[in-house]
């Protein structure tokens, strides 16, 4: 008995390597072979550090040069509720395929059991001769209902369950890059603020004063009601300004410390920030080809990886349509007392293969393997759309690159005008030369052009953020090898 029992499973074994799921062919990317490029009339802007690696080789902690961005993200990745919780599926997955891929070998259980019972005299008549009290003692070892995957069905199942322990993995990673990110763009938020608040502090400051004296001028005649007018005007204005600002410097605050996962005010040792003027605050990468893009964005590779799922389940619908085999098999001892549990001529043994045919199910098997053609057509449209989002993400930022750089470029001039036009205002006004209305309108001028160069910096630097996620970076802490697209934990978990 032991040795045939060890023999079917040893068939088993082998014929279980392989399935019906069809053969897999990666689909051809949806995309242009290269990026485009600049908008005409533009120069496609150069990397200035030189970089040629990858962004995903670079390290977010290489990327941001400020030092207080790089303890924000660090305190973030290990807080975010939302990075813990992608954390937690994975595994969550990882014991569902766990669960799915032990039902590739046989489940081996222990058994031992006591019967007393009282039989009727009929039962006596047939049965043991006599009425009375029996008592039966008995172990051994059985196999419940184990599945001969002749056809794959069970490694089908198994299969696609492993994928969609990969795809959740590659879901982990897609958040940290999304976190870092998210956490980068909102420090900015916050740091544009800040600095268009002290603009604003400081403009309404020098407003204040200048209406005192404007005010003097008044009374003492020297200047007409409107002049006074319109100093009241700008002290105004400049005082609205500095209340928005300070209320989204706050609001850009508390939408960090949510990123972060815990009150930024409780971090020690917590740098002094970089202003956004600052070159060295982030640096710059290369582009690449978009078919780097396959290998270094793992929302990709998780599309892929329920693409692969979708082809296992397949091969378990295929298997549906062929015999399924079952064994139930055990062997021990039986007696009637427990002293002579182990005798000699107390083995038993029983041994129940079963076989089921699938005759007529109402098209119930068709209908699910139709369905799982179906979802893997769904699966094969989102890669599709997956890659396409990433191009167009990684284009958009390629694009608006170079016009920004222009853009800040001339913010600075316009700034450096106004405020060559502002003392120029000034000291004509003091001459006698021209008008305090011109000196006004030019105040007003510098601030606002003040507050549109940091505006502009803001956007230059959270192009550079959105280019550097859109190019599968944010997963290295510090520079080293990429990973090369393979999943984490597929050297660690067998098939």
């Amino acid at each position: 008995m032991t040795k045939t029992l060890t023999t079917l499973l040893l068939v088993a074994g082998v014929l279980t390597g392989c399935t019906l799921a069809p053969h897999y062919d990666r689909p051809a990317p949806p995309v242009a072979d290269s990026f485009p490029t600049a908008p005409e009339g533009y120069a496609t802007a150069e990397v200035k550090s030189g970089e040629t690696r990858r962004a995903a080789d670079i390290g977010w902690r290489e990327f941001f040069r400020d030092p207080r961005l790089q303890t924000l993200i660090s305190t973030s990745l290990e807080n975010n509720r939302d990075l813990r919780t992608a954390a937690l599926r994975i595994e969550e997955a990882r014991a569902l395929y766990q669960v799915q891929r032990a039902d590739l070998l046989p489940t081996v259980n222990a058994n031992a059991g006591y019967t007393r019972a009282r039989t009727t005299a009929a039962e006596a008549a047939t049965v043991l001769g006599q009425p009375g009290v029996t008592e039966v003692y008995q172990v051994g070892l059985g196999i419940s209902s184990y599945e001969l995957d002749f056809f794959g069905r069970v490694r089908s199942l198994s299969n696609a369950a492993l994928a969609q322990y990969f795809a959740t993995e590659e879901a982990r990673r897609s958040a940290q890059i999304s976190l870092v990110s998210e956490v980068a763009k909102a420090y900015l938020a916050e740091r544009a603020y800040a600095e268009q608040y002290e603009l604003a502090r400081d403009t309404l400051k020098a407003r204040e004063s200048t209406y005192g004296l404007a005010k003097q001028r008044f009374e003492a005649g020297a200047t007409s009601a409107l002049d006074l007018r319109d100093n009241e005007s700008l002290v105004a204005q400049a005082r609205v300004a500095a209340a928005q600002l300070a209320r989204q410097r706050a609001q850009a605050h508390n939408a960090l410390e949510v990123l972060v996962g815990k009150p930024i005010g409780t971090i020690e040792n917590l740098p002094e920030p970089m202003r956004l003027s600052d070159e060295r605050i982030i640096s710059d990468i290369p582009p690449g080809l978009p078919s780097d893009l396959l290998e270094q964005r793992p929302d990709i590779r998780q599309a892929e990886q329920q693409l692969l799922s979708a082809n296992a389940n397949i091969g378990a619908a295929r298997a549906a349509f062929f015999p399924r085999i079952t064994l139930t098999a055990s062997g021990g001892t039986i007696s009637p007392t427990f002293s002579g549990l182990f005798d000699a001529g107390t083995r038993a043994w029983s041994f129940a293969p079963q076989l089921v045919l699938p005759i007529f199910d109402f098209g119930r098997n068709i209908s699910n393997l139709d369905l799982a053609n179906v979802r893997k057509n769904i699966q094969v449209a989102n890669y599709e759309k997956t890659i396409q989002t990433a191009f167009a993400e990684v284009a958009d930022a390629l694009v608006a690159r170079g016009t920004l750089e222009d853009q800040v470029a001339g913010q600075e001039q316009v700034r450096a005008a106004e405020a060559a036009r502002y003392e120029l205002s000034r000291l004509r006004f003091r001459s006698g030369v021209a008008s305090y209305l011109d000196e006004l309108d030019a105040q007003r001028q510098l601030f606002t052009a003040e507050q549109a160069l940091v505006q502009a910096r803001q956007l230059r630097l959270n192009n550079a953020i959105d280019l550097y996620r859109s190019l599968g970076g944010g997963l290295q802490e510090n520079s080293a090898v990429a990973q090369q697209g393979t999943p984490a934990g597929q050297g660690t978990v067998t098939q």
